[in-house]
């Protein structure tokens, strides 16, 4: 028999296999895509706003959304596998030191913003796709091989060339 906890983690992983979820953490700028159901028709309503807290609770996890909304804070939470959440894309990552920012209901203004966490690029680009190996790639590989080994021997050859010959000195040296 399986407990609720399994039964939980179950659902949990068929949501997250469906849904692209990204990750964020408080203080990320995010833009939600609320489905909303008015009469026969649903629609989509973009929520966008600073993530103030998140829970991670399996299947109760939950996250809160502040934003101005005409000079009123306005802020929503929103289960994260409820089925009214159509899409989550993150705009900005914030940097924080805290994991719930409540703080931010009493500010306004500057003092209100949050600095941008800048990701550091390593060079790598992980998503290039190995080539595929033909009889043309290959032959072509092989003239390349080729053509650099008869460089590399044309230029070793020069330099002994250059150092067997001795050196002649020319009349001005001698005076």
């Amino acid at each position: 028999m399986k407990t609720i906890e399994e039964i939980n983690q179950l659902n949990v992983k068929k949501i997250a296999a469906e849904k692209k979820l990204p990750e964020f953490f408080p203080g990320d700028i995010i833009k939600i895509g609320v489905r909303i159901t008015e009469g026969k028709r649903d629609r989509i309503q973009y929520f966008e706003g600073v993530c103030v807290a998140k829970k991670n609770r399996d299947i109760n996890s939950s996250f809160t959304v502040r934003k101005i909304s005409f000079g009123e804070g306005v802020e929503r939470t929103f289960a994260l596998y409820s089925p009214i959440i159509n899409s989550i894309k993150v705009i900005r990552s914030g940097k924080v030191r805290k994991a719930k920012l409540y703080y931010l209901r009493d500010r306004t203004g500057k003092s209100a913003r949050i600095t941008e966490k800048i990701k550091k690029k390593i060079g790598i680009d992980l998503e290039t796709v190995p080539e595929t190996v033909s009889e043309e790639n290959l032959a072509t590989e092989i003239k390349k091989e080729e053509n650099t080994e008869t460089k590399t021997k044309v230029q070793a050859k020069n330099k002994t060339d250059v150092q067997s010959e001795p050196k002649k000195e020319s009349s001005e040296e001698k005076k």
